[in-house]
């Protein structure tokens, strides 16, 4: 189940928070509960995607995206992700967040984020999204200028447009 009262917490808190520039970094804290955790007691993995929806969607409201997609009628969806899991997070941890908008190409804006627990990085999601409307995906491009942003992305790390090519790659639908 979605922890929509923590969701509600995250954005209440920052409801007010002053607005992130492109590239700026927004710091949440959350707390590793018991039904966050897997029968070895350390955050699910699924779960910990679910706790990175509570670091973006901030980010994203701070950022201005959310206005702009309320304003408009539009839509915002994870359009790809890739996970690295480094340390364990146990059952009452608490975990900081750290999550940026990187950029964006012809469709999505990408996201980077991470959990640290006392000093050391566990986890670090690079994350596509798209913001889609009636017709579909919306190109960033035009909506940059809405939220104050440049014309142009900028550069993209290495490893970032490495991983764009690496699912260009990939076969759609999935050949299992």
């Amino acid at each position: 189940m979605y922890p929509i009262f923590r969701f509600a917490k995250e954005m209440a808190i920052y409801r007010r928070a002053p607005k992130l520039a492109l590239g700026e970094v927004h710091v949440s804290t959350h707390i590793c509960w018991p039904w966050d955790v897997d029968p070895w007691l350390e955050l699910n993995n699924g779960r910990t995607l679910t706790l990175y929806d509570l670091g973006r969607l901030p980010m994203a409201h701070r950022a201005g995206i959310i206005h702009a997609l309320r304003k408009n009628g539009w839509n915002m969806a994870v359009a790809g992700a890739s996970v690295r899991y480094r340390r364990r997070v146990r059952m009452f941890h608490r975990i900081t967040m750290k999550s940026t908008i990187l950029g964006w190409d012809a469709r999505f804006l990408y996201f980077q984020q991470s959990m640290w627990h006392k000093g050391q990085a566990t986890s670090s999601i690079l994350c596509r999204m798209a913001m889609t409307d009636e017709n579909g995906i919306l190109a960033p491009v035009n909506v940059a200028p809405l939220l104050g942003w440049p014309e142009t992305s900028p550069d993209l790390p290495d490893y970032v447009t490495d991983w764009i090519d690496a699912e260009k790659a990939r076969p759609w639908p999935p050949q299992v």
